[in-house]
């Protein structure tokens, strides 16, 4: 599991590289995600690698062992499924605290664009938190 906080030019460049993918694949969402990222003070990153275990004779991702996954292009069901419990205890956390979160894919999307993380990282969520009078995730068009 990797984590990062990112704020001020970082953040920036997320968010443009956000639309320049909205653009490109026409999504969008990667531009109202972007609109955002602009309106918050600060950014989470959570993300894993999909590296296997090595548990023997596992199959949890329906492969035969580790190899046959990677060979693939596939991703460790371990690491996928503590990704999904990280991000539900941060937004559980934060929603705890009354901080406004939203989680987006499109931020992981353009972190990976911009190898921002460690190589080893392949699958990355952002997580904006915003502290405001209104939620900026809400009302989004």
């Amino acid at each position: 599991m990797t984590t990062a906080i990112v704020s001020g030019p970082e953040k920036k460049l997320i968010a443009e590289r956000m639309r320049q993918i909205g653009e490109r694949c026409v999504l969008p969402f990667f531009l109202r995600d972007a609109d955002n990222i602009d309106a918050v003070e600060l950014l989470v990153l959570i993300g894993t690698c999909k590296e296997p275990l090595g548990l023997p004779h596992c199959g949890f991702c329906g492969f035969a062992d580790c190899r046959t996954m990677l060979d693939a292009g596939g991703c460790c069901s371990f690491n996928v499924g503590d990704l999904g419990i990280a991000l539900g205890s941060a937004v559980s956390r934060a929603a705890d605290m009354r901080v406004d979160n939203r989680i987006m894919y499109s931020v992981g999307k353009a972190v990976l664009e911009l190898e921002l993380l460690d190589k080893s990282v392949s699958l990355v969520y952002g997580l904006p938190l915003s502290a405001t009078s209104k939620s900026p995730f809400f009302d989004r068009g």
